[in-house]
């Protein structure tokens, strides 16, 4: 007998197209009305996008449609390389006003709610992001991995393991009772000192992280810390550091604090994450250290707004008030000095998918669309180390293409609407 499941068939469906397996080895064609350049940071016209299995081959002026393969007419999009997100939090549930949270669902369930964020961020147009940190150690590394395998669909993912952090710091579950056990699992980089800092960290690259998240202050979300307060010694993060660097890869750090900010850089951090109270002494250091900015310069406003009506921690409130305009400020000195950019923002703080509604503020705050979207593309994955992969439409990267209706350039805010998304060569979203 065969049974009739809704909604089964487009799942399957979309799950098997989010295979690099699955994607089809005949040419394929795209026709872009407009197609924004990020590399050389201009807009084309009326292009052809050549795609042979997983990746662009070749990019050419619109002559007349091709014979040897199918032809998607996009030509009244603007088409761009699929965007990267440098800060997200997929694995773990979206933010509420519960501090034990966490808690509250078992592994099993925290995978399927993974999924779901994965899915949810895909179909927003980025089809890249870099996971920096999850309560259950290493469920991005199976999150990362079941997309990788086609088992479900999502972005590629580039994962942290678990937080590196001090005991009651940033990257702990804190404000509960004190007789509470938190699982082993959730406190997997907790760290005391150099000597454990190198043992755990060697532990989560071993266990399949691909870089290192280190807590360096504390955290406006994290009750009991203060963001301006430093939580990692410099040799701490140093030993990570070194650890990442034996294994070909890198260390970034959550940093609030004037002082945690230039900690982590002279330490050898590839990355400051949030960067809310920098100071003109840490903007010229990360210029001359050639490290980047990543700053959820969005997340201020959901969190004020959201938090509030939804009843947050008057502590958490207090916190993101004394940091929202100061990191607005110092984002815009950043650029100004030219700071390298890569774009984040605490997606997991605010819903997953809503990930595009930060690009208009870094316009507001210093950026040209150009800049903004560049930021998501080139210089994200320049960061990442993937600029041969992902970030660009161009010979030999992967064909991760979105479209949107209008123009960019003009209203960036277009971007949170994505009407179509291609990943590896096969669309997901049309």
């Amino acid at each position: 007998m065969k049974l009739a499941i809704p909604g089964l068939a487009a799942v399957a469906s979309l799950v098997l197209a989010s295979s690099p397996a699955m994607a089809q080895s005949a040419p394929s064609y795209i026709h872009a009305g407009r197609l924004i350049d990020t590399e050389a940071g201009r807009v084309l016209t009326d292009q052809l996008i050549r795609i042979e299995g997983d990746r662009v081959v070749a990019v050419t002026p619109w002559k007349k449609a091709p014979t040897d393969g199918p032809v998607r007419d996009w030509s009244a999009y603007t088409v761009l390389p699929g965007l990267i997100d440098m800060h997200t939090h997929l694995v773990d549930q979206v933010q509420t006003d519960n501090i034990a949270e966490p808690l509250l669902t078992t592994a099993a369930e925290q995978a399927y709610i993974g999924a779901a964020h994965a899915r949810d961020t895909l179909m927003a147009g980025f089809t890249s992001v870099r996971d920096v940190g999850t309560w259950r150690a290493f469920g991005d590394v199976a999150l990362r991995n079941a997309i990788d395998q086609g088992l479900v669909p999502g972005p590629r993912m580039s994962v942290a393991g678990a937080y590196i952090t001090a005991p009651g710091g940033g990257g702990e579950i804190t404000g509960i009772a004190a007789d509470v056990v938190i699982p082993p699992e959730m406190r997997r980089g907790v760290v005391e000192e150099a000597a454990d800092t190198h043992r755990t960290a060697r532990a989560l690259l071993v266990g399949g992280a691909d870089f290192l998240k280190l807590i360096a202050t504390g955290a406006v979300l994290t009750v009991g810390t203060e963001p301006g307060q430093l939580e990692l010694s410099e040799d701490e993060i140093r030993a990570a550091v070194e650890e990442a660097a034996r294994r070909g890869t890198y260390a970034t750090a959550h940093a609030h604090g004037a002082e945690g900010i230039k900690v982590a850089l002279r330490a050898g951090v590839r990355s400051i994450e949030h960067g809310s109270l920098i100071d003109d002494e840490g903007i010229a250091l990360m210029k001359a250290k050639g490290a980047w900015l990543v700053a959820d310069i969005y997340n201020g406003d959901f969190i004020d707004a959201y938090g509030k009506a939804h009843g947050w921690p008057a502590e958490t409130l207090r916190k993101n008030t004394e940091t929202t305009d100061a990191q607005r400020e110092g984002f815009r000195k950043a650029v100004k000095a030219g700071v390298k950019i890569a774009y984040g923002t605490d997606a997991g703080v605010f819903p997953h998918g809503w990930n595009a509604r930060q690009l208009p503020y870094m316009v507001r705050y210093g950026m040209t669309p150009m800049q903004a979207i560049q930021s998501a593309t080139t210089v994200a994955a320049a960061l990442m180390d993937k600029s041969r992969d992902v970030g660009a439409i161009s010979p030999g990267h992967y064909a991760d293409l979105i479209a949107v209706k209008g123009d960019p350039m003009a209203d960036i805010s277009i971007m949170s609407a994505v009407d179509k998304v291609m990943k590896g060569g096969v669309v997901v979203k049309d």
